[in-house]
């Protein structure tokens, strides 16, 4: 057990790495809605995705074009609900199994985060009391009015003049200090996500940043330590997390994606936006110099009827219409990580994942503007995916299934206290309690 784990209150109980568990998981997006039913079997130590306890096998699946939602937010609560149902249904039948509880993800309320540092006196050697009273002491100054906790993690610890220290206890000195990353969001999209999800008669056990379990689903342990941000564009939402020494450090993101794009080019084509997006998709780019005006595309347009039919464009001047939003957008992104600490790791990489990523030629036109390695992220070590959701796309709703994994690294305020300081009326007690009932 990571050291980190200890003497949190409440703790969260890690999976037993003697035990298998069936984990369900929906990913409320913009534009599609997933759940994953997956099956945690117990894994022998690897050389491989070494802080991995269980393999992740996926046994059911279900995905439907998202409705009631926008930029990551709940707008029409029937119509998200009617959506997460049919998903759900899809993948229960296809698990032949009954679920009722589930890990969500979040990419609206204006994620971030910020680092916190604790101190108390020490008049013995370390123990789990020393350390649950620093952890407390940190933790209490992340809540603020209209926030929520998405995640409060310890990064490392103190002792007197000694940093960097990983595990604590035992040891002697005068002063036990801790550094703490917490990451909130605004409280009511997560109210109203967790809503929608309640309507359903399921229980979130977890709501969690978007592009941290995306991390953990592509980053390999090298990337990790030796620090990367991973960025998942999603339809209207895209967010950040960035990793350094095998920890999540900080997080961001702001209400642009995708859709956006899309709508550019509706815009620009005056076509309708089903069809914008199958032209994004087939045949959009993000560099605009890669084609000549003789390779051209079909463009169906809204009053065809009185036209003649569709319009010929070329894929040039389908990628000048594309390319600057794409690069408003990653220069939003750059200026982003500059502000925080990976602009402190010379030989961290940056890690695009969702389906805005996988526009042709977005990769090489981020290495232009972050000025650093990239590369498209793919879950990583998770099996039973069938083939379309084995890219970028899916990477948040397979990062819900190896969450379990991490979650023990979670430090959360008591449910009593956390109750008083949100204001949520009991909706976020059970945040925090992952997997407490199964294992």
């Amino acid at each position: 057990m990571n050291p980190l784990a200890h003497g949190l209150t409440p703790k969260m109980r890690p999976l037993s790495p003697r035990r298998s568990a069936v984990i369900a998981a929906v990913d409320i997006g913009t534009s599609k809605i997933a759940c994953l039913i997956g099956r945690l079997t117990p894994k022998p130590p690897q050389e491989v995705l070494t802080r991995r306890s269980h393999s992740v096998e996926v046994i059911g699946i279900g995905h439907v074009r998202a409705a009631g939602m926008k930029a990551g937010a709940v707008v029409d609560l029937a119509a998200a609900e009617n959506a997460v149902r049919h998903a759900v249904h899809c993948a229960e039948r296809m698990a032949k199994v009954q679920i009722e509880s589930v890990v969500v993800p979040l990419t609206a309320g204006r994620i971030g985060s910020e680092l916190y540092a604790a101190t108390v006196q020490l008049h013995r050697p370390v123990s789990d009391g020393d350390i649950e009273r620093v952890l407390a002491a940190g933790n209490h100054h992340s809540v603020r009015e209209g926030r929520v906790i998405l995640h409060s993690l310890p990064i490392s610890f103190s002792i007197d003049d000694t940093k960097g220290v990983r595990e604590p206890r035992g040891m002697v000195g005068q002063k036990l200090s801790v550094e703490m990353h917490c990451a909130t969001a605004d409280l009511a999209p997560a109210r109203n996500l967790m809503l929608t999800v309640e309507q359903c008669h399921l229980a979130v056990e977890a709501m969690v940043s978007a592009a941290y379990v995306s991390g953990l689903a592509v980053l390999a342990d090298d990337e990790a330590d030796l620090g990367a941000a991973v960025v998942d564009i999603g339809a209207g939402t895209t967010t950040i997390a960035v990793f350094s020494g095998g920890r999540f450090v900080h997080a961001d993101g702001f209400a642009l994606g995708g859709q956006h794009i899309t709508m550019d080019v509706a815009r620009g084509l005056t076509t309708s936006l089903a069809d914008a997006e199958r032209i994004k998709a087939l045949h959009g780019s993000a560099i605009s110099d890669s084609f000549d005006d003789r390779d051209t595309v079909a463009v169906p347009q809204v009053d065809e009827a009185d036209h003649g039919g569709p319009n010929l464009v070329s894929r040039a001047a389908l990628a000048r219409i594309i390319k600057p939003r794409i690069e408003e957008m990653l220069e939003m992104v750059r200026d982003r990580l500059a502000a925080s600490p990976f602009a402190g790791l010379p030989r961290g990489r940056v890690v695009l994942t969702g389906g805005g990523s996988q526009l042709t030629g977005l990769g090489e036109l981020a290495a232009r503007i972050f000025k650093r390695q990239v590369r498209l992220g793919r879950p990583l070590g998770i099996s039973g995916l069938p083939e379309p959701a084995k890219g970028p796309a899916f990477a948040t709703a397979a990062g819900l299934l190896v969450y379990p994994q991490a979650a023990y690294l979670e430090q959360f305020e008591p449910r009593r206290t956390r109750h008083l300081m949100t204001g949520t009326d009991g909706y976020f007690a059970k945040v925090g309690r992952w997997l407490r009932d199964g294992f």
